[in-house]
């Protein structure tokens, strides 16, 4: 089995990517935020210690975790988000390795790890290549602001919270463009794959 780790900065597209990588080749995707929210719900280990260093100022009515409070507050002290990240991260890691072993049980021969800290977190230790999604920060602030709704303080804020360009490509096997057309970068991804086996 393939582990491809697919990384990039918010708003470059990795979303499209994963999907057309697993419409087209069958790529089993795992996406490290989605795993993290399952293991941040009501009445686990890590939303008794995050409720516990944030307060309950950060739950909603029904006590699960308010994300736009929480996120307020990561965006704009880096040393909140390092404490979120140590409760979230190594836990987020260990399920993802338990993940990975089932699916070579089932013989599954592409394995995708979409997250968007994989080299902050090493995960290089997991992944048999690393794979960058480029887009230019123009683009990505007007693809934030239109796709997603965000105002442009906010991205900003995100976008500064996030590894610079240069750290990405020093620890990237690949780098895809994706700052243009989406056909474009599929015939990046197609050759990518080609060359995997």
């Amino acid at each position: 089995m393939k582990i491809i780790g697919i990384t990039g900065g918010v708003g470059a597209g990795k979303t499209q990517i994963l999907e057309y990588l697993n419409d087209k080749y069958g790529a089993t995707v795992c996406q490290a935020d989605e795993v993290a929210k399952k293991l941040q719900k009501k009445g686990t280990d890590c939303h008794r210690a995050i409720v516990e260093h944030f307060g309950a100022d950060i739950l909603d009515p029904k006590g699960e975790l308010n994300r736009e409070k929480l996120a307020q507050i990561i965006f704009t002290d880096k040393e909140e988000r390092a404490v979120l990240n140590g409760i979230v991260h190594p836990a987020v890691k260990e399920e993802i390795r338990k993940i990975i072993k089932k699916e070579e049980r089932k013989h599954t021969s592409l394995f995708l790890l979409e997250a968007a800290l994989l080299i902050d977190d090493h995960y290089e230790q997991i992944c048999d290549e690393i794979w960058y999604v480029y887009v230019e920060d123009a683009i990505r602030k007007k693809r934030l602001i239109y796709a997603r709704g965000y105002d442009a303080e906010k991205v900003d804020d995100i976008i500064a919270s996030q590894l610079p360009k240069d750290v990405f490509l020093r620890n990237s096997d690949r780098v895809i463009d994706n700052s243009g057309i989406f056909e474009e970068t599929k015939i990046q991804l197609d050759e990518m794959i080609r060359n995997l086996w």
